[in-house]
């Protein structure tokens, strides 16, 4: 997978509104665990472009040291060469001298093309080494969001069941409803206030018919008195 095509869906993911995302959903839930899976796929994807990246990265870097190295190398040839033909000059040996320094041209040439050839890599060293900053940078980026993410669906998990679990109660609490005069408490609350009625009802009768006796009775004494007062009256006489 190219490297912009990794680094253009990390900043996208990135981006991204959770909040949105869950607003426009129709099961938050099955969003949020979509964008989960998303994000696991991509990060993992993401570890191996970096993988990759990183180890093309340091191949060149080996590749320029082996340059730098081998250009160091041809110097020193160069130089020994070079210090060879001076001393085959100084002793006479006009041929002997130019064969040396011819070598220490050559040398000099390859010190010259490894020199290039180290230099030449350098900006896709460097450009290479953004990039491996950048998807480091947005790996992190996105596993932070990822743990977002999942908190994200962890509490509205635990909301839809606090949810749940009060709409239960509160049908719970409908079915015995004690107000509802369809329910089995209100119509046994009427059976025993209807007993009730009876009984205080038996009990006005009964009290009326007591009063009664008791009137009887008080005539009864009324009439015996007046019988007494009357007898008295005669026996004056």
């Amino acid at each position: 997978m190219a490297k912009q095509s990794i680094l253009g869906r990390i900043s996208q993911l990135i981006k991204a509104n959770i909040n949105a995302l869950i607003d426009s959903a129709e099961d938050p839930k099955l969003a949020l665990d979509q964008l989960i899976r998303d994000f696991s796929n991509n990060i993992s994807e993401a570890e191996t472009a970096i993988a990759q990246t990183i180890g093309n990265l340091r191949l060149l870097e080996q590749d320029q040291a082996e340059d730098t190295k081998a250009a160091q190398e041809w110097g020193q040839k160069a130089q020994a060469a070079s210090l060879k033909a001076d001393e085959l000059a100084a002793s006479g040996d006009t041929s002997g001298a130019e064969k040396f320094n011819n070598l220490a041209k050559v040398a000099l040439q390859r010190q010259i093309q490894e020199e290039q050839e180290a230099k030449a890599v350098e900006p896709t060293i460097a450009s290479q080494q953004e990039v491996v900053e950048k998807l480091k940078t947005g790996l992190e980026q996105m596993k932070q969001k990822l743990e977002q993410l999942k908190a994200k669906r962890n509490e509205l998990v635990a909301r839809q069941k606090t949810a749940q679990a009060q709409t239960q109660v509160h049908d719970a609490l409908k079915s015995v409803n004690v107000m509802d005069p369809t329910s089995e408490i209100s119509r046994f609350e009427e059976k025993v206030r209807r007993e009730e009625a009876r009984v205080i009802g038996q009990n006005e009768l009964a009290a009326s018919s007591l009063d009664a006796q008791f009137e009887s009775l008080e005539d009864i004494g009324t009439q015996t008195e007046v019988e007494a007062r009357l007898a008295a009256l005669k026996a004056k006489k």
